[in-house]
């Protein structure tokens, strides 16, 4: 993974800020070609999980091991004075920042992106803009941090160019090794809650709770899948839902778990168990 020098501009507040939250652990993920959707055919699987589509990907992406914590979205608030989201009874630092909305998600991407002197991926309407700060439908183009699209997610938790089995969860068939959801989240008999991430095993790309703890936007607006071939996909460009992924603590079906799994929240909405994880284009 590159490392990023800050120009010496920059207050020492600054520094102190990118050197606690501006260095992501992500994991790299290679181009490749996959099948999209219910591919199991699982008894619990949706309609909107289906037709199952091919689906390539150009380009390599680096994504976020872990979700975003509470303590990185903290420090992100505490720079630009922004108020900070509320959580569940002081249940913060390393757990998933929770109770934030798809326009909290992209505007911490563009304040980590700048902070490490990348070009902001997003405008402030939400489209995405190349390194010249152009809107854009490449996602190729764009250099910042951003959201994952939804088929960077599921290739990710398929685990990409290293995905041999189709398993029925992130990394595993078995619930129990990768997610936190409404059966274990109370392992302290406190009260279910999301649990701090890294908790669970990883799949094979070393990605922790793509399963479980909480559900994670996705940059696509949401829409029903056709049988169509897509290459590098970002979803369409009009609608009022944008597409989450993950299942999340809360979770008492084992449906909403399954990697297939997908769901359309307003994208204004900040929910308990709804967070989100980072993505940038291998450039």
């Amino acid at each position: 993974m590159r490392t990023w020098v800050l120009a010496p501009v920059f207050s020492l507040m600054m520094l102190m800020v990118v050197a606690v939250s501006a260095s992501p652990e992500m994991a790299y993920v290679q181009a490749g070609t996959f099948q999209m959707g219910n591919t199991r055919n699982d008894s619990e699987g949706m309609s909107n999980e289906k037709p199952i589509h091919t689906v390539t990907l150009t380009y390599d992406f680096w994504i976020g091991k872990c979700e975003v914590t509470f303590d990185e979205y903290d420090t992100f608030c505490e720079a630009t004075n922004k108020t900070k989201p509320r959580d569940l009874g002081g249940v913060r630092g390393s757990n998933p920042v929770i109770s934030v909305s798809w326009f909290d998600g992209i505007a911490y991407c563009n304040w980590l992106s700048e902070a490490k002197e990348l070009p902001p991926a997003y405008d402030n309407r939400g489209n995405l803009l190349n390194q010249e700060g152009e809107i854009t439908t490449d996602i190729t183009q764009v250099i910042g941090f951003r959201l994952p699209t939804e088929a960077e997610w599921e290739y990710a938790a398929r685990e990409g160019h290293l995905g041999s089995e189709d398993f029925k969860f992130a990394g595993s068939n078995e619930i129990q090794n990768v997610a936190w959801y409404w059966e274990n989240s109370d392992p302290d008999g406190a009260g279910r809650k999301p649990q701090p991430v890294g908790g669970k095993i990883p799949n094979g790309l070393g990605l922790h709770d793509m399963s479980g703890n909480v559900s994670e936007w996705c940059h696509d607006r949401y829409a029903t899948y056709t049988n169509e071939e897509t290459i590098n996909p970002i979803g369409p460009t009009t609608g009022s839902s944008r597409v989450t992924k993950g299942g999340s603590w809360t979770d008492n079906r084992i449906r909403n778990i399954r990697v297939a799994y997908r769901y359309g929240v307003s994208p204004s909405s900040a929910m308990d168990s709804l967070g989100f994880r980072l993505c940038r284009s291998e450039n």
